[in-house]
């Protein structure tokens, strides 16, 4: 069963005022995942840097700053957003990859925590900029069993990280070259809702800990375990059980880390574990179509959510006012875009739809408005916020044709 915040009456008089389609986000569903989250690590000092390209806007960080979460960021712009949210130095991370000097500058400014992908960075940065206070490397452990997915891959065939070799030169050359705290990362899930695949990375990377002490002398400050903490996207599907999670990463904790006194602290990325459930894209039947199928055509498009295009991701439909009616139709859900992909569902067992209808299309909260584009010349569309109180407030407008034709000389 999936559920929506609002009541119909509460949607219907919403749209008057905001017409479809939006993205709506839950403030209180949001800090719920949170407190989830740090509950399962209060064993140990520990931090959640939300994964600001889940849902880049200001209002959505600053939930998270405000509850005692950094940021993790990955360009210049959500270095920007972090800070906008009220976030400085160490509470933001810039986790980038074929990084430009200008990101990293800015990171150097505020004092930001600059985790590394690719061992030639650090002379990169080194000599075009200067070396940071913390200095954390990100490793690609290429031997974890997992299978991968579309979205990130298996950690052998992934752009990202540092071998196994050249961790250890990383950590040498930084600390000959005057570095004194580190910080160790990995991100070799996304979407994962196997538990086993979260404890697998922190052995790897507690044990790595162990011997990058014993082989360099050098004791790491925190672990960052990375994100990938899935949804259940699909009604049948069950969440992640964090405690589970957060009690077996203890015991390995406790058995690797601690028998060789170490003590780091423990971080991780979320974004979509914090924000994808949390949030909607509520969208209005403008056509139906009758050929070899039968389509239902909304007023958003995959530039509003590419999940399904792009990975063939599920997401959820449920219809305003149908919701009890049987699911007794099928249809393929789509958009306006000149793109036969631009489908949000395909074969999908509804209520008898009819023009007018409100559909709404669950799970967007994370990589949903985030992933848009202007493709066809379609504009995106605006975000709300149901805050704590119930008050609902627009965090970004829709775009506007002149929006559009600003950046053109």
């Amino acid at each position: 069963m999936k559920n929506f915040p609002l009541t119909n009456e509460q949607l219907h008089k919403l749209i008057k005022k905001f017409p479809t389609p939006f993205h709506i986000y839950d403030e209180r569903k949001i800090k719920n995942n949170l407190q989830r989250l740090k509950k399962a690590f209060e064993w140990v000092d520990f931090k959640e840097y939300f994964a600001v390209k889940a849902t880049p806007n200001p209002k959505i960080v600053k939930i998270f700053a405000d509850d005692g979460a950094g940021a993790d960021c990955s360009s210049l712009p959500e270095l920007l957003i972090a800070q906008k949210a009220g976030l400085q130095n160490k509470n933001i991370i810039l986790t980038s990859n074929d990084t430009p000097l200008d990101e990293f500058e800015e990171a150097l400014k505020i004092g930001a925590i600059i985790n590394l992908d690719d061992i030639s960075h650090l002379k990169f940065l080194a000599e075009n900029a200067r070396l940071p206070e913390i200095l954390c490397f990100r490793y690609n452990p290429a031997d974890i069993s997992n299978e991968g997915n579309d979205i990130i891959g298996k950690p052998q065939e992934a752009k990202y990280g540092l071998t196994r070799k050249q961790i250890f030169q990383a950590y040498q050359s930084a600390k000959d070259m005057g570095v004194k705290h580190f910080g160790l990362h990995t991100m070799v899930a996304s979407n994962e809702l196997y538990t086993q695949i979260f404890l697998t990375t922190a052995e790897i990377m507690f044990n790595l800990a162990v011997e990058i002490k014993n082989k360099l002398n050098i004791e790491l400050e925190f672990i960052n375990l990375g994100g990938g903490i899935g949804i259940p996207y699909r009604p049948e599907q069950k969440p992640v059980d964090l405690e589970t999670v957060g009690s077996g990463i203890k015991n390995l904790y406790e058995n690797i880390l601690v028998k060789n006194n170490l003590n780091p602290a423990l971080a991780m990325e979320s974004g979509r574990a914090m924000t994808g459930d949390a949030g909607w894209l509520v969208s209005t039947v403008r056509h139906l179509k009758n050929t070899y199928k039968n389509y239902v055509g909304l007023d958003s498009c995959m530039a509003d959510l590419m999940r399904p295009a792009m990975y063939g991701a599920y997401h959820h439909i449920t219809v305003a006012d149908k919701e009890n009616l049987p699911r007794d139709h099928i249809y393929d859900v789509t958009g306006s875009l000149c793109e036969n992909n631009d489908k949000f569902a395909i074969d999908r067992e509804l209520p008898k739809i009819e023009v007018g209808d409100i559909l709404i299309i669950h799970d967007t909260g994370a990589h949903g408005h985030a992933m848009g584009f202007n493709y066809n010349g379609k504009l995106r569309h605006a975000e709300l916020l149901i805050r704590e109180n119930g008050e609902i407030e627009m965090i970004r407008r829709a775009e506007t044709v002149e929006d559009y034709f600003s950046t053109l000389v």
